[in-house]
């Protein structure tokens, strides 16, 4: 790692530009390495990152490492794989107990800054929304749904993705093209990637 990138990565860790609209201490989450070759974007880290430090420590990153055909070991070498999210910090709770979207300020403040040294990504995985609507920058169709099924016209640098929540478990069986044609595209996308 250059001593930029890990300054970077330090300046990152240490940020609080929104402290003060956040309901506790922030605690940026984040695990990169310049050698990655693959890159996870996600929405922002829940209620068991947040306290654990680590990404997709909770049912949905189970659901997300099956989707990828890889085991906790290889998803969390960070010199291969980064997991860079919209917003690095539990952005809290809304009315319903759900998680807020991600803080404005994070995205333009950094996401330039850490993809301008993520040279080696080969494929990025665009976890939700609001890591579709900014990557694919106008491309996103109206619906996370219509984005997700285009999934062709995104490549080969980009795949959408759905949350891997066990909530959207409808969403899944609604769209069977999914895990029939989807999944095995990413699975040796990924393999081809991690394993070269």
């Amino acid at each position: 790692m250059t001593a930029a990138f890990d300054r970077l990565l330090r300046d990152i860790r240490a940020c609080r530009i929104c402290a003060d609209k956040l309901p506790h201490e922030p605690r940026p989450v984040i695990r990169a390495a310049e050698s990655a070759r693959l890159c996870i974007v996600g929405q922002a880290p829940g209620t068991r990152v947040h306290a654990s430090g680590m990404p997709f420590t909770d049912p949905s990153g189970d659901r997300l490492r099956d989707w990828l055909g890889v085991d906790k070991e290889t998803f969390y070498d960070e010199a291969r794989v980064a997991i860079v999210s919209m917003g690095f910090c539990f952005p809290g709770l809304d009315a319903k107990g759900g998680d807020r979207p991600p803080r404005k300020e994070c995205a333009p403040a950094w996401r330039d800054k850490i993809f301008a040294k993520l040279k080696r990504i080969e494929l990025t995985l665009l976890v939700g929304s609001y890591a579709q609507a900014w990557h694919l920058k106008g491309a996103a169709k109206a619906t996370l749904t219509e984005t997700v099924k285009a999934w062709r016209d995104c490549g080969p640098k980009f795949i959408p993705l759905p949350h891997p929540s066990w909530r959207n478990n409808g969403w899944i069986k609604a769209n069977p093209w999914f895990e029939a044609e989807l999944l095995p595209h990413l699975r040796r996308r990924v393999s081809r990637i991690l394993n070269a």
